[in-house]
């Protein structure tokens, strides 16, 4: 009895042992699927749904981690984007545009990404308990392939935001000079008013500056709306032009009192001169009647109308400073700086043509009294040229030789031109001269192909 009843004890003994070892050797998900059997008594349905929880969790697994691609996708693209705009805002060179075209070509193809994305994640309700587990694997393969796809897009949209990398950075330098340029702007304006208001209190009009300054106010109102109504680079160039004619206001508003005193140190000046021209023209005519009395009339003919001349340049002149004069106390500055300028042109050429008279006879006395000092003159330019083309040569070279030759022949013939009984002095002084700048030429010549001085 005993026996009968200990076999079956032990044999449910190792039958149960058998049993728990089973159970500890299955897979953890499969060991608490048993254990619930356990408890349960058996059954088939708690086995399917852990399985369907499984898919369903491994699609949900699979929908965050698309969702986390999605959201760094967006962040890189938002941040792109504002990038771009910085670069469009500052730069519109051909680069910058292709830039532009290059964003948004990516920005179609991250929206057809999206869109699948966004597709895949309406098209499956994962928070269902009862879904089917072959949806909830078509879920799962689909925001896979979904992630993967943003990976891929968020992966270009770097590579492209990398070779912005030089467009950025010049656009950002333009944008750190925005700020800048547009205080020194206003800066140089309040300087050019305080600088007017200072030369008014002198008790001077500066009416032409006051016009330039007040018309600078439109470009400051401009200035003041910013670079997001008229564009940076719109507004970095309108504040370079501000403050470039505001400085030039404010420093001819500061030279003004000096530019007051220089013109009416000029208008003194110019008066004497014009007083010392009128005596001095006077003085032509003596001259004029010395020279037609000693020498051919070829020598002083083109002297002829000189005291008429200066006479009348002279009165022009005077006419002139009374003008200059009557701008300088209107307080018209640049009228009466272009008529001084005007007076002291028409004075220097009277003062020319009135030394012109006495340089004339003085020339020409000395010439008459010695000619020969003159011809030895030329003569030595002619042989100093000549030397220099021989040096190193055997034979002078034809291109310095027959001009050398023909300013010799041209000496001859002036020094030959004295032989008469009234010799146009005035003549040969010009024909030795001719010669001598021949001569000068022909060295320069030679010492420009020989690389330097000889």
């Amino acid at each position: 009895m005993t026996a009968r009843h200990t076999q079956p004890q032990t044999t449910a003994t190792a039958g149960g042992a058998r049993d728990l070892l089973a159970l500890v050797l299955l897979p953890l998900p499969l060991l608490a699927a048993a254990t619930a059997l356990s408890f349960t008594g058996g059954g088939t349905r708690r086995w399917f749904g852990g399985g369907r929880a499984s898919n369903r969790a491994e699609a949900q697994a699979a929908k965050d981690a698309a969702a986390a691609a999605f959201y760094e996708l967006d962040s890189a693209q938002r941040e792109l984007r504002i990038s771009l705009e910085t670069i469009t805002a500052v730069d519109s060179s051909p680069e910058a545009g292709r830039a532009a075209d290059g964003f948004a070509g990516l920005e179609r193809r991250i929206d057809e990404v999206s869109h699948r994305y966004i597709e895949a994640v309406d098209s499956y309700d994962l928070d269902r308990e009862d879904l089917d587990p072959s949806l909830a694997a078509q879920a799962r393969t689909l925001l896979t392939r979904a992630r993967e796809e943003l990976t891929g897009a968020k992966a270009e949209l770097d590579r492209f935001a990398e070779s912005l990398g030089p467009l950025l950075e010049r656009a950002e330098t333009r944008l750190a000079r925005l700020a800048p340029a547009v205080e020194r702007a206003r800066a140089a304006l309040l300087a050019a008013s305080n600088a007017l208001d200072a030369v008014r209190g002198s008790g001077l009009k500066a009416d032409h500056l006051a016009a330039r300054l007040a018309a600078l106010a439109p470009e400051l109102t401009l200035l003041n709306q910013g670079a997001a109504r008229h564009g940076v680079t719109e507004t970095l160039h309108r504040a370079d032009r501000v403050l470039r004619d505001a400085e030039a206001v404010r420093a001819e508003a500061e030279r003004l009192p000096e530019l007051a005193a220089e013109t009416d140190r000029r208008l003194v000046s110019l008066r004497t001169r014009a007083e010392a021209l009128t005596t001095r023209a006077g003085a032509v005519e003596p001259v004029l009647s010395e020279l037609r009395r000693r020498f051919s009339a070829a020598c002083w003919q083109d002297l002829q109308q000189v005291p008429e001349e200066a006479a009348a340049s002279v009165r022009q002149a005077e006419e002139k400073l009374r003008e200059a004069a009557s701008a300088r106390e209107e307080q018209r500055w640049p009228d009466a700086t272009a008529l001084l300028a005007t007076v002291r042109a028409l004075l220097n050429r009277t003062e020319e043509a009135v030394s012109a008279a006495g340089e004339r006879l003085r020339q020409l006395d000395a010439v008459a009294a010695d000619p020969q000092q003159e011809i030895d003159r030329t003569r030595f330019a002619v042989r100093d040229a000549q030397r220099l083309a021989m040096t190193g040569r055997q034979s002078p070279d034809p291109r310095h030789a027959r001009p050398l030759d023909e300013a010799a022949a041209r000496l001859d013939r002036a020094v030959a031109s004295l032989a008469g009984r009234h010799p146009d002095y005035w003549h040969f002084l010009n024909e030795t001269d001719a010669v001598r700048r021949a001569a000068a030429r022909v060295v320069d010549r030679i010492r420009e192909e020989r690389g330097g001085p000889s």
